[in-house]
């Protein structure tokens, strides 16, 4: 595993939709690997491909310690509610702001050896999911968040 450098916002990479996988192999397994690396040592709970530099869709979250989900070719199939919670990002460092995602949600994707997978999810689990796919589309928490401030003042 290595650990990789983190897309901070200002470059057009993360402005840009990311492309399918379109095949699950020893190369993407190891992109895995390193963006698990990395987000740990940011001490981040969800990172997607372009923050590394890469446009492929796929991102991971770990929520809760131990629990680390990998999605590769997400889609969102199903949401419910709102709910509004504080969202950080890797890629702005420094940034917190309110933003309104579903309170529910069911994913579905593939796992790192190409199984489809299904996960479903409530509350801030939901909001980590919505939050790293939202990357593989160029859209960061900003463009939806009521309000942006310095999260040192909280």
């Amino acid at each position: 595993m290595a650990l990789r450098n983190i897309i901070v916002e200002g470059d057009e990479i993360l402005r840009k939709k990311c492309r399918e996988v379109t095949e699950v192999d020893e190369r993407i397994r190891l992109i895995l690997d390193d963006m698990l690396e990395t987000m740990r040592a940011y001490n981040g709970v969800g990172i997607a491909a372009p923050q590394v530099g890469i446009l492929k869709r796929m991102f991971i979250i770990e929520v809760e310690e131990g629990d680390v989900i990998e999605m590769i070719n997400p889609e969102i199939i199903e949401t419910r509610g709102a709910v509004w919670e504080d969202e950080g990002c890797l890629s702005l460092p420094g940034l917190i702001g309110m933003v309104e995602r579903p309170e529910y949600i069911k994913i579905k994707g593939l796992d790192r050896f190409g199984k489809e997978v299904v996960h479903e999810a409530e509350g801030f689990k939901a909001v980590a999911f919505c939050h790293e796919n939202d990357h593989l589309d160029g859209i960061l928490y900003t463009d939806k968040a009521k309000d942006v401030r310095d999260a040192e003042e909280e």
